[in-house]
């Protein structure tokens, strides 16, 4: 009996792939202003449209002592979301459960002492092999 459960186990483990999205972040070389600048016009030069910008930095430092903290955990945190009508489209024709990853985020983020960096949620599914390349290639525009 052990034998089939821990077979039962192993079987289900391996049956699906392991999924392990991860953030890449790349140094800018640049202040957080100029960095967020030349992110923005890298965004705005494939034609698409920022739908909004998190200030999660400034949020975070706003409410740090409400919730007890001592811990400046950014000296700025920006994430620029945006979409593209072709790559999204292209994303979930070939999974339509892709549309939770829309709109996409790029991150800046400066903490305390270190250099800023810029980076995104890379999506291990394949199907979302698109949407990371557009991602990398904005991210490789700003830090190059």
């Amino acid at each position: 009996m052990t034998r089939v459960l821990c077979a039962v186990a192993l079987a289900a483990l391996t049956a699906a792939p392991a999924l392990a999205d991860e953030m890449r972040l790349a140094p800018s070389g640049m202040s957080f202003e100029d960095t967020t600048f030349a992110l923005e016009s890298a965004i705005v030069g494939r034609g698409l449209v920022i739908d909004y910008t998190s200030h999660v930095g400034e949020m975070l430092e706003r409410t740090r002592a409400d919730m007890g903290s001592e811990v400046v955990l950014f000296t700025n945190a920006d994430i620029y979301m945006f979409c593209s009508a072709a790559v999204s489209r292209q994303v979930m024709e070939a999974d339509w459960q892709n549309v939770a990853f829309c709109p996409y985020g790029i991150q800046v983020i400066e903490r305390p002492g270190e250099e800023v960096m810029v980076g995104y949620l890379h999506r291990d599914a394949e199907s979302m092999t698109p949407a990371n390349e557009l991602l990398a290639g904005i991210v490789a525009e700003v830090t190059e």
